[in-house]
């Protein structure tokens, strides 16, 4: 990758070593990122803070590896902390049960988006727009599967919890 630095000389380097030094400049620490990580009402929103300053997870995945969630993209890049694939992530949450006090097509719902998640990332979680694509259609309108929760604030707050799971190791 070619860029210009702040004396307008052109500066060659690899996309992970220009992602590993512009994370590092936004998050000093490890620490720092998963404070901001974990403290995000959406993680999109830092993906998206991430892209502004040039950093292409998309294509960075392309070279570190296309299973990999933004999160662990970031981590392992940048503070090479060893990388768990989506599915790995999701899978560890299944094994917690941690689902349980939610009824049983509440419970199918959170799978279902745990599904999404192993194979598309956590955009698609965030989004309400998921829940309009199958197999979610099958649990009914987005209306009614929010009403499950017993309402969009608890569906979000579940969503919340949701992601609190995947990334509860990374802590």
């Amino acid at each position: 990758m070619q860029y210009l630095d702040a004396d307008g000389k052109l500066i060659t380097e690899s996309l992970k070593d220009y992602t590993r030094k512009t994370v590092r400049k936004a998050y000093t620490s490890l620490n720092a990122f998963l404070n901001a990580w974990n403290g995000a009402g959406r993680k999109q929103a830092i993906i998206e803070e991430l892209a502004g300053q040039g950093v292409f997870l998309d294509e960075l995945a392309e070279q570190v590896g296309r299973d990999y969630d933004a999160f662990d993209l970031v981590c392992h890049v940048a503070f090479d902390q060893p990388p768990l694939t989506r599915r790995e992530r999701a899978e560890r949450v299944q094994k917690r049960h941690v689902f349980a006090r939610y009824g049983e097509k509440a419970r199918a719902v959170l799978q279902a988006l745990l599904e999404k998640y192993a194979d598309s990332g956590i955009r698609s979680v965030e989004s309400l727009d998921i829940l309009k694509v199958d197999p979610l259609t099958t649990f009914g309108t987005p209306i009614e599967i929010i009403h499950l929760f017993g309402g969009k604030q608890n569906y979000l707050a579940a969503i919340h919890e949701l992601e609190t799971e995947l990334y509860l190791e990374a802590a």
